[in-house]
């Protein structure tokens, strides 16, 4: 009996002992992601990606000389556009742009509905440096193409009825706030041959001015 009594007490004595031994837990730390500060490349995107906008356009078409030495004249025209972008990042958007086209020289004019797709780089400080953390004016210049859709006036005839337009644009935003800002910009516009039967090989060009508007939500 003292000999099973004394085998029950050893096999117990080895759990009494780890029971008071106290135990150590060992907190294990996982990544924790790290918030945006509002000085990251998304600081005003974030909040505002996307925006609309108008603008008045001033075109100067350039004169034209074809192989057969017939020249017109470029004239100075003027129309509206319209605007929708996102941005992607504070210093890059991409915008979808509408433009009621109107080409004039001496012998021959036509209109078009023209849109554009352009990717636009804006030179902001606050967004690449983050020196401050507003920019009242933001420099900004892009490259753009897309396609028109013309129709020539009585007498002219064009062979290509859509074609495609291309563009370099720059300019400077006045941002009052996040909301509002003013739209002074330059575009070369250049259209591929419509085929009038005005001139041969006619690429019409010109010289575009623009103030506008954009509402950034």
């Amino acid at each position: 009996m003292k000999a099973k009594l004394l085998l029950t007490a050893l096999c117990i004595l080895p759990i009494a002992a780890n029971a008071g031994l106290p135990y150590r837990v060992e907190l294990m730390k996982l990544p924790v992601p790290e918030l945006p500060t509002g000085n990251d490349n998304e600081a005003l995107a974030r909040d505002h990606r996307f925006y609309i906008g108008g603008a008045y356009n001033f075109a100067m078409w350039q004169n034209y000389t074809d192989k057969n030495d017939i020249s017109i004249n470029g004239k100075n025209t003027s129309s509206f556009e319209v605007m929708a972008g996102i941005r992607v990042y504070d210093t890059f958007r991409l915008e979808a742009n509408y433009l009621n086209t109107k080409a004039q020289w001496n012998a021959l004019s036509f209109t078009g509905d023209t849109v554009f797709i352009n990717a636009i780089f804006d030179a902001r400080i606050d967004s690449m440096y983050r020196l401050f953390r507003t920019q009242m004016i933001v420099p900004y210049i892009g490259l753009g193409g897309g396609l028109s859709w013309n129709s020539a006036d009585d007498g002219v005839h064009l062979d290509k009825k859509i074609t495609p337009v291309a563009a370099a644009l720059a300019g400077i935003g006045i941002e009052f706030n996040s909301h509002f800002a003013l739209d002074f910009g330059y575009r070369y516009f250049y259209m591929f041959n419509p085929d009038t039967d005005i001139v041969a090989d006619l690429n019409p060009t010109s010289h575009q001015f623009r103030a506008g508007a954009r509402i950034s939500f």
